[in-house]
């Protein structure tokens, strides 16, 4: 039976197009596993880019692997203000396409561009802070050597990050994941090839071990970028949202990002220095400690990561509807985004629970290793106690994504700094001050986080979200009767 619905004005009835009513229900599920499933694939192919370094090099040296740990978070989070700062474009794109103003999405990305390219020389001066904070936290003299290694060359390639972050915002925010996927896939792909390559010495080539992970990752991140940079500038994309006039700063729209971005940024920022500073307190306590942790933090990375796809997913329809305001359907936004967090987060559980041992012997070095081997009872457990917040991981990621859509950016940045803060806190005075173990240790930093995710519900649930405006709707002119003027949507 056919739809039915009265043409407005004339008193007809008219059937439904068959295109229309086959358009996802707006904020239910299909709309957004069309949005999320692209960057969950996309942020789970990154993921993998990272795994796969540390992977490879741990059939080498289990220093190796924990280098490129402490290594390749300090170069991200060098970047992270800006990543942070940049990457509420997301939201702000998507509040221009909701309010109907598409000629302001590409002007976003514009900002972020020049934002990203004068943040490059800044992040390389700052190199020798990076080493001496190295030295300072007590790693091994051995890890030391290696971690300088492959910070120095990721470091040098950061431009590549930051500007594949701020051209994935613009796809991310009009809904076009299916590019991001692409970009981030064959950046994966290109990886783990050269990779490969590069650390074992294959096809004539010498093993360049650690430094080999680090060119490799650069390079398959490159990859990625000249992907997005094919697809932003192709003929389509130019002519629908304007390019030609985008390349410019945008005095109004600079002040948006900065003002709604700086806190996503310094809450990034702070967020990796505390992660960075935890993995630390943990590597300081010895190379089985060291190793334990990194097998963990491993696996937490593949659980948590995927779950960033969704988070930009919730923000970018929250932030589209918002923009339309349209708060009801924002909320069902989230709502769909929580069951689809939840049950990656299912699967994420059962390997967990079920197969832990596989978990840790994807790192067992080639040969027979001591250390490996004494540090697998410690992994083992802290594999068992993480899986009691896989589960609440999901709720925390979508409420915060939530509420970054909808432009509650200070608050969420407040409640999850104080997070990352409160478990380093934790880590350092149960291993430094009361000499506890690096279990006990671990147990208490998983109880903090089930105890923050449920704050966040809450700041979510009491919809002071409801009522920010984040773009302004331009006034439509009217005419009926006679009556010249205009009306605000």
């Amino acid at each position: 039976m056919q739809r039915m619905f009265p043409a407005f004005g004339r008193g007809k009835v008219v059937k439904m197009p068959k295109k229309i009513k086959s358009l996802p229900k707006p904020g239910g599920i299909m709309e957004m596993l069309a949005v999320a499933l692209p960057m969950l694939v996309s942020m789970t192919c990154d993921t993998i880019m990272i795994f796969t370094d540390r992977l490879f090099l741990s059939k080498l040296e289990p220093e190796m692997m924990n280098a490129s740990m402490g290594g390749g978070l300090t170069v991200f989070m060098m970047m992270s203000f800006f990543v942070g700062l940049t990457g509420y474009s997301t939201a702000l794109v998507a509040q221009y396409l909701g309010a109907g103003q598409k000629k302001n999405c590409p002007m976003v990305i514009s900002q972020a561009v020049i934002v990203s390219c004068a943040a490059y020389l800044p992040i390389l001066f700052c190199r020798p802070l990076a080493h001496q904070m190295f030295r300072l936290m007590g790693v091994s003299s051995q890890q030391l050597f290696y971690q300088n290694v492959y910070f120095d060359i990721l470091l040098y390639g950061a431009i590549i990050t930051l500007l594949r972050n701020s051209l994935s915002c613009f796809f991310s925010g009009i809904g076009r994941t299916r590019i991001v996927m692409i970009a981030s896939f064959t950046a994966m792909l290109v990886n783990a090839i050269l990779n490969y390559i590069l650390i074992f010495g294959k096809l004539g080539l010498p093993a360049m071990g650690i430094r080999g992970a680090a060119l490799g990752t650069l390079m398959g991140g490159a990859s990625g970028f000249f992907i997005l940079v094919f697809a932003y500038f192709s003929k389509n994309n130019s002519a629908e949202f304007d390019l030609a006039h985008s390349f410019k700063f945008d005095f109004s729209i600079m002040k948006k990002l900065l003002r709604f971005g700086s806190s996503p940024g310094l809450e990034l920022f702070l967020n990796i220095l505390a992660f960075n500073a935890m993995v630390m307190v943990f590597h300081a306590q010895g190379l089985v400690t060291a190793t334990a942790s990194t097998i963990m933090f491993n696996w937490d990375m593949v659980s948590f990561v995927p779950l960033l796809g969704i988070e930009i997913a919730v923000t970018s329809m929250v932030g589209r509807y918002m923009g339309a305001r349209n708060p009801y359907i924002a909320n069902q936004s989230a709502m769909s985004g929580l069951k689809v967090g939840l049950v990656f987060s299912t699967i994420i559980l059962i390997l967990f629970v079920g197969f832990p041992h596989l978990l840790i012997n994807v790192f067992r070095p080639a040969g027979s290793n001591v250390i490996f081997i004494k540090s697998i009872p410690m992994a083992l457990y802290m594999i068992r106690v993480a899986s009691l917040y896989i589960m609440v991981e999901a709720l925390f990621i979508v409420f915060i994504g939530a509420l970054r859509g909808a432009g509650d950016t200070f608050w969420a940045m407040c409640i999850s700094v104080t997070l990352h803060w409160a478990m380093v806190l934790v880590v350092a005075v149960a291993l430094k001050v009361f000499k506890q173990t690096p279990e006990a240790a671990w147990t208490y930093m998983v109880v903090i986080f089930i105890g923050f995710s449920f704050i966040v519900y809450w700041r979510y649930r009491i919809g002071h979200w409801r009522n920010i405006k984040v773009v302004e709707i331009e006034p439509v002119p009217i005419i009926s009767n006679g009556f010249h003027g205009t009306i605000d949507l």
